[in-house]
């Protein structure tokens, strides 16, 4: 089975994901959102979060599914992992954003 590994802009993005949540709602419900987000990228192998190929526009290969108000983009490593590569909030302009993380 393959691993999921966060890279580092998704890495990023779930500190601020966090923080985001906590201060609006408390420890509690930031805790349960990123512990649902962690459950959600263990299920990417077994197909039970339903992806999508990321849309041509953004320039890259990989795949796309929805958590909450989250939208959790990742790949196939070149070992057969999974690389989360980043998590963008419903509401930013998702190109522009995938754009500043991956410099493309």
């Amino acid at each position: 089975m393959a691993s999921v590994r966060v890279q580092e802009a998704a890495s990023h993005r779930l500190d601020d994901i966090y923080r985001t949540t906590r201060d609006r709602w408390g420890v509690d419900q930031a805790d349960c959102y990123i512990n649902g987000l962690f459950e959600a990228f263990g299920k990417i192998e077994t197909r039970e979060a339903a992806s999508r190929p990321v849309p041509a526009e953004f320039g890259v290969e990989g795949y796309v599914f929805r958590y909450e108000r989250h939208f959790v983009y990742w790949r196939r490593l070149g070992n057969g992992d999974i690389g989360v590569v980043t998590i963008l909030h419903e509401r930013m302009h998702q190109i522009d954003r995938f754009r500043d993380d991956f410099a493309v």
